[in-house]
């Protein structure tokens, strides 16, 4: 099966909830029937935190929470996967239901609260990960008896040798008390205790909300540039309920899909401004679409993610992202993807 036979099968995923819609599409994943897709031009290149990229769109973390799928995702054309949020300890996540589409808006909510099986069955499917492409590790603590100084050191340890970058989640709006970690004093000393305790890591980046404040952004720029981190994320799913249609848009959690890109990309603009060349970036949020890649390159980001999208229009979503990226490239005349990046600031 290819994957626009795979996609024609979408519609039917949507006659059942979400949850175990998205169980069905990892398991359809694992056996093979998402097919194969490949976009391949140098134009697409990119060279970041020391890594090669044969292309700029990832796959963002929350649809392979337990990195069970990472070859599979692979082959639908992706430059790189990645998995997670993973936590130290498995973790049941909140009630069902958690997870709620909102269709007439292109978006979703969840309120997963990082279900996962933990990182040691996390590491078991690691040994399984495709070589072909970088893989990044989400990390993240467990709702109960955390201890982020101890928790972050020990699973950037544990996964120092199993991927090409390491992305440490401050910003889920479904764990208690998480968000606070975002404050610059907090974020310091979760990245002087990493550095401390395991001094030869992958490229660090952290994942920001995007419901902070100029100042809130400014603060995490400059905690991470003294921290020793690569990058940043921008951004996480919001706590914002902009004009929506659906019915489903009272239900708390956070948003994701095509109401984010807007908010998202100005904090993308912003944080590349702050960091003035010194951070990677990584745009996440709202991509559906060539041009919308373009528009996170064009703000700052080296790299863009999806997900919401893709839960939407299935996994021939990929190639024809990649092939309209190309389009967009030529209409704006950029010869290539890395000429583009940060070309609005």
């Amino acid at each position: 099966m290819n994957p626009a036979i795979a996609s024609l099968l979408t519609p039917v995923l949507r006659l059942i909830d979400p949850e175990s819609a998205h169980g069905l599409a990892l398991r359809a994943l694992r056996l093979g029937l998402a097919g194969s897709a490949e976009v391949v031009s140098p134009r697409l290149e990119v060279q970041a935190m020391g890594l090669s990229f044969r292309n700029p769109l990832g796959l963002a973390a929350g649809f392979d929470k337990n990195a069970e799928a990472l070859a599979p995702l692979a082959r639908l054309g992706f430059g790189f996967v990645e998995a997670g949020t993973v936590t130290p300890r498995p973790q049941v996540g909140n009630p069902r239901p958690r997870l709620f589409r909102l269709t007439e808006d292109r978006a979703v909510i969840n309120r997963m609260g990082f279900n996962n099986l933990g990182i040691d069955a996390y590491l078991a499917n690691l040994a399984h990960r495709p070589r072909q492409l970088p893989v990044g590790g989400n990390i993240g603590i467990n709702k109960d008896n955390a201890v982020p100084e101890r928790d972050y050191p020990a699973l950037v340890r544990a996964l120092a040798r199993q991927v090409d970058y390491i992305v440490i989640n401050v910003s889920s709006p479904n764990t208690p008390g998480l968000r606070d970690l975002q404050g610059e004093a907090r974020l310091r000393s979760i990245l002087a205790a990493i550095t401390t305790e395991v001094p030869h890591h992958p490229p660090l980046l952290v994942k920001i909300a995007p419901d902070l404040a100029a100042d809130g952004v400014a603060s995490v720029v400059e905690a991470c540039v003294a921290g020793g981190a690569a990058g940043l994320i921008v951004s996480n799913t919001t706590l914002a309920r902009p004009r929506l249609q659906s019915r489903q848009s009272t239900q708390a959690g956070g948003l994701s899909g095509a109401p984010l890109m807007g908010p998202s990309t100005a904090m993308l603009k912003l944080a590349a401004r702050l960091a003035a060349g010194r951070l990677v970036l990584i745009g996440v949020g709202g991509v559906a679409s060539g041009a919308d890649i373009l528009t996170k390159l064009r703000a700052g980001a080296s790299l863009v993610q999806l997900y919401t999208a893709l839960a939407f229009e299935g996994p021939a979503l990929i190639p024809r992202l990649l092939a309209e990226l190309l389009v967009a490239l030529d209409a704006a005349g950029f010869a290539t993807v890395e000429a583009a990046i940060g070309a609005d600031l």
